[in-house]
């Protein structure tokens, strides 16, 4: 029987995304990359999913991309197939950064290279105290292709992303936490619950009010304050017809909790 590279499982009305390749520590092989963008819309595509949570089974989140897969073409020269393959990469990295839902990564081990790219492209990061998380690339003579120069300054301080980039260095899950990369360190035991607990929070709130709070996060990267502002009015005109606004407001003047549907 052959075994999935990428499990989805609903945990309705939140799913996981689980890198099943334990033997590679999640290694980022062509064909885990297929089968992540093929888990990944079919999230996209489900109505009733509120919230992603993306893990990787095993000991580690996962060990980057496929260097072997790399050597093999450099060493055959085919330079178009290598160059594909990265870019093939980064298109999944942004299926997973663009879904409207909010995307929790649960980092239970070992994240570096690639790894670190896919956890850039998540909103917000909860990390086992035992992880350890880097870019990697300059360790082996290799440089970001999965959006670590781009996405990494725009977490941690200009400094901070030079010093991972340049060196290479595995860091503790708290340093990073330090560097507001990690939003949460918990003990390895308590990791899943506490993501759970985080899933179970987000998906109370209106489905629509944070999809369009995530499309501003997106959009304000960046930009101007003034471009941002007026995004925000900009949205709101649209937001303000929804039936989870009113839904809110209702819940407010009547004093209890609103019950949202996302409409």
């Amino acid at each position: 029987m052959t075994v999935s590279l990428v499990r989805v499982e609903i945990e309705a009305p939140f799913c996981w995304i689980v890198l099943n390749s334990p033997s590679t520590m999640n290694a980022l092989s062509m064909p885990l990359l297929e089968e992540l963008e093929d888990a990944v819309r079919q999230v996209a595509a489900n109505p009733e999913v509120r919230c992603v949570i993306v893990t990787g089974e095993g000991k580690a989140f996962s060990a980057g991309g496929d260097l072997a897969g790399f050597k093999s073409d450099i060493d055959a020269q085919q330079y178009n197939r290598f160059l594909a393959r990265l870019e093939y990469a980064q298109a999944v990295f942004n299926l997973v950064e663009s879904l409207p839902m909010p995307v929790i990564a649960a980092v239970n081990g070992v994240a570096v290279a690639g790894g670190l790219e896919l956890l850039l492209c998540c909103d917000i990061l909860y990390a086992a105290d035992t992880a350890r998380i880097g870019d990697g690339h300059a360790k082996y003579g290799v440089i970001p292709a999965g959006g670590s120069s781009v996405r990494l300054p725009a977490r941690v301080s200009p400094g901070w992303a030079s010093e991972m980039l340049f060196s290479g260095s595995l860091y503790p899950a708290e340093t990073l936490r330090e560097r507001g990369l990690i939003n949460r360190v918990v003990p390895q035991a308590e990791l899943y619950d506490a993501v759970r607990e985080l899933a179970r929070t987000l998906c109370q709130r209106s489905p629509r009010g944070l999809v369009v709070m995530k499309q501003l996060l997106r959009q304000s990267r960046g930009g101007p304050v003034s471009q941002g502002l007026r995004a925000e009015i900009g949205a709101f005109a649209s937001y303000a017809k929804s039936e989870d606004f009113r839904e809110g407001l209702a819940a407010f003047a009547e004093k209890r909790d609103p019950v949202f549907g996302g409409k």
